[in-house]
């Protein structure tokens, strides 16, 4: 019963920690950057899987959103003209996701408040 308590107590804990983190830096990039930490990180993966353009189903199996939120994440990427939705040549049901001039430049912006407040959370205790 013990080990089970301490699984919950730690369980909880890593809740705490991700949900204060992730409400941090959903408050500053929205307000420094004009967006959201689904968008930062749907912009986040497009440049740096060292490949600009992914299709929407191989985007989403690396993210912790679902397919509809991934979607409607794109789908305000788009309208912020942020990332282009294309169609696969070979597969007109196959989405691409694209990251354009503007969004490369929005996320490098952003990149360093996101790092900055990762920093700040996730530093190692002083010793």
């Amino acid at each position: 019963m013990e080990r089970e308590t301490d699984l919950v107590e730690r369980w909880r804990a890593l809740l705490s920690s991700y949900n204060e983190v992730a409400c941090h830096l959903e408050r500053v990039l929205g307000e420094a950057h004009g967006i959201t930490l689904s968008e930062y990180e749907t912009l986040d993966r497009l440049t740096t899987q060292k490949c600009d353009k992914r299709r929407m189903q191989d985007l989403a199996e690396t993210m912790y959103l679902s397919q509809s939120a991934l979607s409607r994440t794109v789908s305000r990427l788009v309208k912020n003209e942020l990332v282009e939705r294309t169609h696969c040549e070979d597969d007109r049901r196959g989405v691409f996701v694209e990251i354009t001039e503007t969004g490369r430049e929005r996320w490098a912006e952003a990149r360093k408040t996101h790092l900055a407040v990762l920093a700040e959370h996730l530093s190692p205790a002083p010793g």
